[in-house]
């Protein structure tokens, strides 16, 4: 049996861009229910990734200067593949204006 010159249409690929969690961080409630659910995961890379995407929704330049940190290295640092040192995890957590709270694990 011979092939047929003519291939089937198919539909053209489609390129998807990555998502960023940052387009949809625009209230409050949205910002503390990605940080609890990082912390509930509790790998270091995806709580950095989440504060990430909180800073980029908020301005990575702005938090960066109210953290007194260099942009560049936040981006970095609150990259999933970045590994920030708790007194940066502390300055970008204030400088987002959010406080955390721990509770005793059930």
């Amino acid at each position: 049996m011979e092939r047929s010159k003519t291939r089937a249409t198919r539909s053209p690929k489609t390129a998807t861009p990555p998502y960023d969690a940052a387009t949809n961080l625009n209230s409050d409630k949205r910002i503390a229910a990605l940080l609890e659910a990082a912390f509930e995961d509790g790998h270091p890379r995806v709580i950095a990734a989440a504060l990430g995407a909180i800073a980029r929704a908020k301005g990575m330049a702005k938090i960066a200067k109210d953290a007194g940190l260099n942009e560049k290295s936040l981006y970095r640092a609150l990259s999933g593949e970045g590994n920030p040192e708790l007194d940066t995890f502390i300055k970008v957590v204030r400088a987002l204006g959010l406080r955390l709270h721990a509770t005793a694990a059930a």
